[in-house]
């Protein structure tokens, strides 16, 4: 695959993971009307689940920013997911002041993909050895 058409799906991935967690807190903290909850709620999970792919494609490639990014976004979502699963196991609502935390890092992981696709451009995909411009 071309530089070109590796560095859209690259920002296309970024762009998609960084809606899915904005969309998400978006849906749980902003609307109230239960229908657009319902399907906000929907949207981010497929888009995290399109976008988190293809940061996992990324990272395989020896591209520091992706690599970065991975690991922004495994962390961010290990903290936001077990403060949820600790309120609901132990009742301990303080956890929730930790959950903004690993959205927080969620989306600097997405944010940081998409800056090295503008930046630096992404490897040819099919070449997992490439380095793009941005490894050292």
């Amino acid at each position: 695959m071309s530089r070109a058409p590796a560095r859209l799906l690259t920002l296309l991935a970024a762009l998609d993971g960084f809606a899915a967690v904005a969309g998400g807190a978006f849906g749980a903290h902003g609307v109230q009307d239960e229908a657009a909850r319902t399907l906000l709620h929907t949207a981010a999970e497929y888009q995290l689940a399109a976008g988190a792919f293809g940061l996992g494609m990324l990272a395989l490639t020896q591209v520091r920013t992706a690599r970065a990014a991975a690991g922004l976004v495994l962390v961010g979502g290990l903290v936001f997911g077990a403060s949820l699963d600790g309120i609901v196991l132990t009742g301990v609502r303080a956890l929730g002041a930790i959950t903004p935390l690993g959205g927080l890092m969620m989306l600097a992981g997405f944010a940081t993909l998409g800056f090295g696709a503008l930046t630096a451009g992404a490897p040819a995909l099919s070449d997992p050895g490439s380095r793009g411009g941005d490894a050292s």
